[in-house]
């Protein structure tokens, strides 16, 4: 029951709203930033939002019933969350008249990035899985870098691309147990790109890569946390015969992203 609860609660795409809520909010402990209710109910929606919309576009352009079942949902309820889109927009409108001036400065550049990606998307097909990764990157970061109080020397640069590394591995790995339906329905994606020992190598590549990065920074925990997200990722990719069944793998993938509260704990 649960398990079928959570399902649900992941194609609607919330938990990778709530996962944007605790990434920020690990980066605001990095940068010293106490991140005001308003702003943390601003990013969550926006998060939604394009994830949503993204999907329903998808689900749009795909003619025949789609081989996933996160857009075969969108396909099914297209009109209901259509509705729920524009009540989300609404709400956000709202929220935005209480959030920091240059929290509101930064959102309305990056939501300007983020509706061109959907428009060209949409015009030219090209693998997104990178400038997805950088897109939610600099809308986690978005709350606490736009008012820290920080010098640019220092940043912790060092974990954000750390995080930046795990974003885009997240993507890749989707990708890659996705490859086969996303040929049937005619989607653009970085394994389809790349073929799979391409692909492969990145996977592997990542999370030593975020290892080595380990001894350049200052904030051992932090970086340690963004790497305990990397390797549960890369066993994610290895238990494939496990995780397949169902989709597992996108429920645990998208969990990760949830670990940035461990380091609000113990830090």
């Amino acid at each position: 029951m649960l398990l079928k609860l959570y399902t649900r609660f992941n194609v609607l795409s919330l938990d990778v709203a709530l996962g944007s809520l605790c990434a920020a909010l690990f980066f605001g402990k990095l940068l010293h930033v106490q991140i005001l209710v308003f702003g943390l109910l601003s990013l969550s929606v926006s998060v939604w939002i394009i994830y949503t919309v993204d999907h329903l576009l998808d689900a749009k352009r795909i003619k025949a019933p789609a081989s996933t079942e996160r857009h075969r949902f969108h396909q099914q309820h297209f009109q209901v969350l259509c509705w729920m889109v524009v009540l989300s927009i609404i709400l956000n409108i709202v929220v935005v008249m209480f959030i920091r001036p240059a929290v509101l400065r930064g959102g309305l550049i990056l939501i300007a990035c983020c509706a061109l990606y959907l428009i060209v998307h949409r015009v030219i097909k090209f693998p997104k899985e990178f400038l997805i990764a950088i897109l939610y990157t600099a809308g986690v970061l978005l709350p606490s870098l736009s008012v820290t109080q920080m010098e640019l020397s220092q940043l912790p640069l060092v974990i954000v691309v750390q995080f930046l590394l795990t974003a885009f591995l997240n993507l890749v790995i989707f990708s890659w147990y996705d490859r086969d339906r996303d040929q049937r329905d005619g989607s653009a994606s970085i394994v389809l790109r790349l073929g799979d020992k391409k692909s492969r190598k990145i996977i592997f590549i990542i999370p030593i890569v975020n290892l080595l990065l380990m001894m350049w920074t200052t904030d051992v925990i932090a970086s340690l946390t963004v790497m305990v997200m990397s390797a549960t990722l890369l066993a994610v990719f290895l238990c494939q015969s496990f995780l397949r069944e169902d989709d597992r793998f996108r429920l645990l993938g998208d969990a990760v992203f949830f670990l940035p509260l461990l380091y609000l704990l113990i830090s």
